[in-house]
């Protein structure tokens, strides 16, 4: 508790899916940002974000980000092939838009 973490960062696969079951969910927006920032430089426009069912309190983060994201086009829960309930896909802009 209050340790500096002095580790390199993770590096992540962008491959249009973002699991955030091992992230804090006070890392979620910057993770987000992050990720989609990248996905639009290789030219992925959709991405699936994996935020579990639990409780739903890092789904209503995920969405509150989303709503915010200067990046997003438009996203919904997905279906019984996307992840149901557990999963947001998301629509990103085209990287000359924004």
């Amino acid at each position: 508790m209050g340790v500096p973490d002095d580790s390199p960062p993770i590096r992540l696969p962008i491959t249009g899916e973002l699991d955030l079951h091992t992230f804090r969910p006070a890392e979620a927006a910057a993770l987000l940002e992050d990720y989609f920032t990248e996905c639009r430089r290789l030219g992925l426009s959709r991405v699936r974000v994996i935020h579990g069912k639990g409780t739903g309190t890092l789904r209503a983060t995920v969405h509150h980000c989303l709503r915010c994201s200067p990046q997003v086009a438009d996203f919904a829960s997905g279906n019984e092939t996307t992840g149901g309930w557990g999963a947001t896909v998301v629509t990103l802009k085209p990287l000359d838009s924004s």
